[in-house]
């Protein structure tokens, strides 16, 4: 039992890990297309976030699972499935980015316009200004929103287990129906997970002291 629950946080971490540093790439990207000068760009990042915010998480991880393997199956006329690894994290990594990039943007928007057309005269690439201008400002703004979706998709791993990939929650579901034994096998996943989440807490606790922005010290 216990090197079952072992072998699930491990996949439980790796879900989370992949998901979290892709999903923070693409939030950023989409951030950023929201204040793009392009109309077309803005209007394709808005319309990503909308439909993120709108559909279920479960049912975007069945989409990327089962739509996948319909479609590489299609692609190669035989039947093949797609990697369930692959899938959830491809999944989670969608679902984070669409509401990481609301978080960006909001950041975004509480930094003072004038700052970025500073950078501009200065004659700062586009690059160098996000870079060294709005990114280690829009940190600490960022943070504290960052870190609740942090926590929510900890939890939201478990939704894998739907697409037979052996997390925590899919070891306590089989567990639990094998020994016909349900609550020991359910309380163990809850205390995995609160402990997760707990340490989660902790150490983006830690990095909101240390990029706290000067005037919100006390």
């Amino acid at each position: 039992m216990y090197y079952h629950f072992l072998s699930g946080l491990m996949v439980t971490i790796s879900v989370f890990s992949v998901s979290v540093c892709l999903g923070t790439a693409v939030g950023l990207v989409v951030a950023a297309g929201t204040s793009a000068n392009s109309a077309y760009l803005r209007s394709t990042a808005q319309a990503y976030v909308a439909t993120i915010r709108g559909v279920p998480e479960l049912l975007i991880i069945l989409l990327a699972f089962f739509g996948g393997t319909a479609a590489i199956s299609a692609i190669a006329g035989r039947y093949i499935e797609v990697n369930a690894f692959g899938s959830g994290v491809g999944a989670l990594t969608i679902v984070f980015a669409g509401y990481a990039a609301e978080i960006f943007r909001g950041a975004l928007m509480s930094i003072p316009k004038g700052q970025g057309e500073a950078a501009l005269s200065l004659g700062l690439s586009r690059w160098q200004r996000w870079a060294f201008i709005l990114l280690p400002q829009m940190v600490p703004l960022a943070l504290p929103a960052y870190t609740n979706l942090c926590i929510s998709l900890i939890k939201d791993t478990a939704l894998v287990s739907i697409v037979g990939l052996s997390d925590v929650m899919r070891v306590a579901f089989i567990g639990a129906g094998t020994m016909r034994a349900p609550l020991p096998f359910y309380l163990a996943a809850a205390a995995i997970y609160l402990a997760c989440t707990t340490v989660a807490l902790v150490g983006f606790r830690l990095l909101n002291n240390r990029y706290q922005l000067p005037e919100r010290s006390k």
